[in-house]
């Protein structure tokens, strides 16, 4: 069988997700079959794989630092909240229905079950399996029943290491809060400490590091440096900054009038923003979410995002001013793209006829453009590829995650022509006046030329043409480096090796 290593952190992003990449891509570098893995994940951000399912976003982009392309059985159970004590449920990449946080607790067998199918499986065509945990394994009251840290772990006997984030501070009572919490067997499978995003004189940290390692008996692997100006696709929360740039970018970036001003309202339920984090690499973008209740500035492009509750959101909007914005914005020459949930909310209406989202079976849309929107049982995952319908015609790629059926006058002035196998099909709308344009289309700014296009189109003229997944590949290829070179991955393999 492959070897197995999990990465559990002692919070929320502690770098669980970067510490799994950056070791898949060296593992891949030496000619190693490895494969990422999640066993639970929580996350609105997701990706559509190649055998059709809906998985994490995290674990596709770890199956791009892998070389291999991402499939169900490396997320086996997605959970995407729709409301702050439910969510739906995903099962090897299709949805089960919405299940409250009692009813999942009485669920997890059946989810656990679902969990090792698909760990057997990987482990049967790969040579190593790199499994992140959720969260972290010292949250006691989600321990009984637990699928994704130590109840994995121990029920197929896997080596842990422990990822710890300096930069929010505390990081040694990180390490042995966390190791108190476990138990004797769970503190056994622990085989060492990862600190992750130190800055400064690595020597200074020394007298911490004996002391933690005689405090617990658990060797400190390695402490890797903060890394500023990575992009790598956010697992959910949306970024604490509006802007990640490396201090030469900064200074090579557009005057601040010169900038294109792009805003996007920071949904309760926002799913899928890593759709902007190109425009937000941009050095000619201004870019900026706006949170609910916050001032909404003048802007050149309003972006409606992907909702995981559109009409939840919808009414959100409005109640924070949203609607008569929008209507002032486009009298005024502005321009508006909706992307999914985004889409639906500039029709004219929303029907839920079989209550897939909440119990309003009706609600009034911006009728920003003529069409009404029905959500099905049956939601749409399909990876495609096709023709922005503006300007030149530049080509796009991308994903759709929905469970809308959009009808109406509007659709016949497509946004896009999209290809998926041998069908061809039109995608979305584009307003007669040419300001507002809808999508389906997750990944609309990811290819150069479109996005080039579309931010000529919203009044950038000199648009220089970026290359985001260029960026993406080396950011896995820095992170990579960094871990080769900071952390001991000499005894880090020799734990793997010795559970194979």
């Amino acid at each position: 069988m492959a070897g197995m290593l999990m990465i559990q952190g002692t919070s929320s992003d502690s770098g669980k997700s970067t510490v799994v990449g950056a070791l898949c891509r060296i593992a891949a570098r030496n000619g190693l079959r490895v494969a990422p893995f999640k066993p639970q994940n929580m996350s609105l951000n997701s990706a559509v794989t190649i055998d059709g399912g809906e998985i994490g976003r995290a674990q596709a982009w770890q199956a791009l630092a892998a070389g291999i392309p991402p499939e169900v059985d490396m997320n086996p159970v997605l959970l995407k909240p729709n409301s702050d004590i439910g969510a739906q449920v995903i099962v090897h990449g299709r949805s089960t229905g919405n299940l409250d946080a009692r009813a999942y607790h009485q669920y997890k067998p059946v989810a656990m079950q679902a969990v090792l199918e698909s760990f057997g499986r990987l482990r049967a065509k790969s040579d190593l399996v790199l499994v992140e945990g959720a969260g972290s394994p010292a949250e006691i009251n989600l321990r009984e029943g637990d699928i994704a840290n130590m109840g994995f772990a121990t029920a197929v006997d896997c080596p842990v290491v422990l990822v710890a984030d300096i930069d929010r501070g505390g990081v040694f009572a990180q390490i042995l809060g966390t190791l108190a919490c476990l138990s004797e067997h769970e503190r056994k499978l622990v085989q060492g400490v990862i600190i992750n995003k130190f800055r400064g004189d690595v020597s200074l940290l020394k007298p911490g590091i004996d002391w933690i390692e005689a405090q617990t008996g658990k060797p400190v692997l390695g402490v890797i440096p903060f890394i500023p100006g990575l992009w790598l696709d956010a697992e959910d929360a949306l970024p604490t900054q509006r802007q990640t740039r490396t201090q030469e970018q900064a200074h090579a970036q557009a005057p601040q009038d010169d900038r294109l001003r792009i805003i996007v309202p920071a949904l309760p339920r926002i799913s899928n923003h890593t759709d902007f984090d190109p425009l937000r690499a941009h050095p000619q973008v201004d870019f900026r979410y706006i949170r609910m209740g916050d001032e909404i500035p003048p802007a050149d492009l309003v972006i409606l995002p992907g909702s995981k509750s559109v009409q939840r959101d919808l009414h959100s909007l409005r109640a924070h001013g949203w609607e008569p914005y929008l209507r002032r914005h486009l009298r005024y020459g502005g321009k508006v793209i909706g992307i999914c949930g985004g889409l639906q909310m500039l029709g004219r209406q929303l029907l839920d006829p079989h209550g897939i989202e909440s119990d309003v079976a009706s609600s009034t849309g911006l009728g920003l453009l003529d069409f009404v929107t029905t959500l099905a049982p049956h939601k749409q995952l399909v990876n495609a590829q096709g023709t922005l319908l503006l300007g030149s015609g530049a080509p796009v790629r991308g994903y759709e995650i929905h469970m809308g059926v959009s009808e109406g006058a509007a659709l016949a002035r497509p946004a896009l022509r999209l290809q998926h196998g041998g069908d061809s099909r039109a995608d979305g709308a584009l307003s007669e006046d040419g300001q507002i344009l809808a999508t389906y289309l997750h990944g609309l700014f990811d290819t150069p030329d479109a996005c080039q296009a579309l931010l000529r189109w919203a009044g950038l003229d000199d648009a220089p043409r970026a290359d985001y997944d260029a960026r993406r590949l080396a950011s896995i290829e820095t992170l990579a480096d960094a871990v080769t070179e900071h952390v001991r991955l000499d005894v880090l393999w020799r734990n793997v090796a010795s559970r194979s």
